[in-house]
């Protein structure tokens, strides 16, 4: 039976790998901040369709800033009967006297141009609305907290290290203003270690590396999203560097599937890595961007690498969510990039 919903794939994928979680969210509620954002898109299309096909009778409420533009990106979303929109900035939104069984507090913005012009700025929305959303939780009787944290917790990763895990002690430089963002998050993450032993909240933490899929933004730093951009408008494929520094990126449906399992089934202050432990040179991601389209483009490369230079990484380790949780990267590469490029092709 053919689908409105260009994502069911990707949505029954989800289903699939979280069906039995969502009866703990059957008749509830559950409150999303950053919720127009990538990460709250994918939030509220599996809510919306775990809703609809299990009957939950359940309902969101999804905090933003910006109703009107996300009822241009995703009307079906902002027009969905199980979910309401609060108008609110994540420091300082009202609390209604509604009460949630879960709070998911994804609203960052995961910008390294406002990290580079305005560090406080990054700063305050992290750690002030970090704090305020707790608080918010509190007040609404939530039973669990889930905090899309991020690796960059972890500062540096030093370049013999292939795979960080979550009890890495490194950290960013307190002292370079462009640490505010993985800064930020580090007293995100201790604000949720003391809400558990003064006021019985579980605080669940995503440390969320780098992602593909539906709703990325193709136009910011995300190097995939680039080239991904750079190929829809008929190359060139650009790479602003060398090429060998190693990423990894998962795909936003076994992301999704991830953040909710982490919610519903992940120990209280114990964090867990989210992304791809499949890491490769950007260089090889161009390829594979490339690989994705018909007609080959070329790419290029704005740096000559230097002979003998440490290697760059950011490429978590996933033992610990596939070992506790049974996490899996489902969807590949090559299938992440090819989904994504058609969404962002489809016509409006």
């Amino acid at each position: 039976m053919p689908t409105s919903n260009p994502l069911a794939e990707d949505l029954d994928h989800i289903l699939a790998h979280t069906e039995g979680l969502w009866e703990e969210l059957r008749g509830q509620k559950v409150f999303i901040t950053g919720a127009t954002g990538f990460f709250g898109c994918w939030l509220l299309e599996s809510f919306a369709w775990a809703n609809e096909k299990l009957s939950l009778k359940a309902e969101a409420v999804a905090l933003t800033r910006h109703l009107e533009s996300f009822q241009k990106k995703a009307p079906h979303l902002a027009n969905h009967s199980s979910i309401r929109f609060q108008i609110g900035d994540v420091r300082d939104f009202q609390f209604s006297e509604e009460k949630f069984s879960f709070v998911i507090h994804a609203a960052t913005e995961a910008s390294a141009k406002l990290n580079q012009e305005n560090p406080l700025l990054m700063l305050d929305t992290i750690v002030e609305g970090t704090r305020h959303t707790l608080d918010f939780a509190v007040k609404s009787g939530a039973t669990k907290f889930l905090l899309t944290s991020s690796g960059a917790v972890y500062g540096d990763q030093p370049a013999d290290l292939t795979h960080l895990p979550e009890d890495f002690s490194g950290g960013p430089n307190p002292l370079d203003p462009n640490s505010a963002y993985g800064e930020g998050k580090r007293m995100a993450e201790l604000l949720c270690a003391t809400y558990p032993k003064q006021h019985g909240l579980e605080t669940k933490i995503a440390r969320c590396f780098a992602f593909v899929g539906p709703y990325l933004p193709l136009d910011t730093h995300f190097a995939i999203g680039n080239f991904i951009r750079d190929a829809l408008r008929g190359g060139p494929i650009q790479i602003k560097g060398d090429g060998t520094p190693f990423r990894s990126y998962l795909y936003a449906a076994d992301l999704t599937i991830w953040l909710w399992t982490i919610l519903f089934r992940g120990q209280s202050c114990r964090p867990y890595n989210v992304g791809s432990a499949r890491g490769l040179p950007i260089s090889e991601v161009a390829n594979a961007v490339n690989a994705a389209f018909e007609n080959k483009l070329k790419i290029t490369i704005a740096q000559k690498a230097v002979a003998g230079k440490p290697v760059s990484r950011y490429v978590p380790s996933t033992e610990r969510a596939e070992q506790e949780l049974n996490l899996r990267e489902r969807i590949l590469l090559n299938d992440s990039i090819r989904k994504t490029a058609y969404w962002n092709s489809k016509p409006e």
